[in-house]
């Protein structure tokens, strides 16, 4: 199986070798991924173009014997640790190999949807195959995304439909009759959360009860069995955004702190407004002097949803919580 002929480039929506290609790989058992995934990256390599897998340890461990002595010119990464926050995927994963090879093209295949996915992480991921339309337009890269057919919901291929402008499927291209530019599929990452619990540790803060925020955060993190290097990072998530609502919001804000099942949740709530869609998920230049702090949160956290519109902006960050500890 091939999902793209040695005789040239997919040949629908008018796209090119100058220009994006995003599409969605639906497979249906371990060996018609196998094919598809070597082949694709196997073309990429003939071409001279710099090739990146990220995929699911147990998947990433299988494409790494299929390809044999290939796998040694091929980045292999472990979605499940680099992605395991859907966030992360584009500022801290894409991006950083775009930058690295800016005189080729890059081919990548990711799974970023796979079926162990928890409904918790289901519509940050959305939202990312959705982000990836806008924040790689017109780059030379051509992005391969496998979905299980046979473990994956309805739902979940539906909107593998929806956020991809192309289907690679029984071996060949063709468009997506589905497709739904980014900015109408962007609510679905944008909906209210639900209500915190009645059990959640408030804090209200200015500039001057900052520290106090850190202090919550340790707190409870500490409480929760975390690491001290988990905690240091928590705490620098939160007083990341704490700090944003003061420099960049209204000047103030709320916390609220409480244990899920598998989560220690940190929310801050302020008046300001979100219009980005790719706030965060873009690093600035390196010498830009700033715009990096909601791509670190996404850096540090496990999860970062947020939700945003003209009356205020709430971001909730979780921690995984340390094996063995539930609420």
């Amino acid at each position: 199986m091939s999902v793209e002929g040695d005789d040239g480039p997919c040949p629908v929506n008018g796209w090119s070798q100058n220009g994006l290609l995003h599409s969605a790989l639906l497979y249906h058992d371990t060996e018609e991924f196998l094919a598809a995934a070597v082949s694709f990256l196997r073309i990429g390599l003939t071409r001279g173009e710099a090739v990146m897998a990220v995929l699911p340890g147990p998947r990433l461990d299988l494409l790494r014997t299929a390809l044999g002595p290939m796998a040694n010119a091929v980045r292999l990464l472990d979605m499940t640790e680099v992605g395991r926050n859907p966030g992360r995927i584009l500022p801290w994963v894409l991006q950083p190999f775009v930058t690295e090879h800016p005189a080729r093209r890059i081919r990548v295949i990711g799974e970023p949807i796979w079926p162990d996915r928890s409904p918790l992480e289901y519509p940050a991921c959305v939202q990312h195959e959705a982000l990836v339309n806008l924040a790689l337009a017109g780059r030379r890269i051509t992005v391969l995304c496998p979905y299980d057919v046979s473990r994956l919901s309805p739902q979940a291929l539906t909107d593998a439909m929806r956020t991809h402008p192309v289907l690679a499927v029984n071996g060949g291209w063709k468009p997506s009759d589905q497709y739904t530019s980014p900015e109408r599929l962007l609510p679905i990452g944008n909906q209210p959360f639900a209500a915190p619990p009645a059990t959640a540790t408030p804090l209200v803060f200015d500039a001057d009860r900052l520290p106090l925020v850190r202090q919550l955060v340790a707190d409870r993190a500490h409480a929760a069995g975390f690491s001290p290097q988990r905690v240091a990072e928590l705490q620098m998530a939160v007083n990341e955004v704490a700090t944003n609502s003061i420099v960049h919001g209204p000047g103030h804000g709320s916390l609220l702190v409480w244990q899920e099942e598998t989560h220690l949740v940190c929310q801050v709530s302020d008046e300001g407004h979100i219009t980005d869609p790719l706030a965060g998920r873009i690093l600035p230049p390196p010498h830009s002097g700033g715009g990096r702090g909601l791509a670190l949160v996404h850096y540090l956290c496990d999860l970062v949803r947020i939700h945003s519109e003209p009356s205020g902006t709430t971001i909730r960050m979780y921690m995984q919580l340390p094996v063995g500890v539930s609420a």
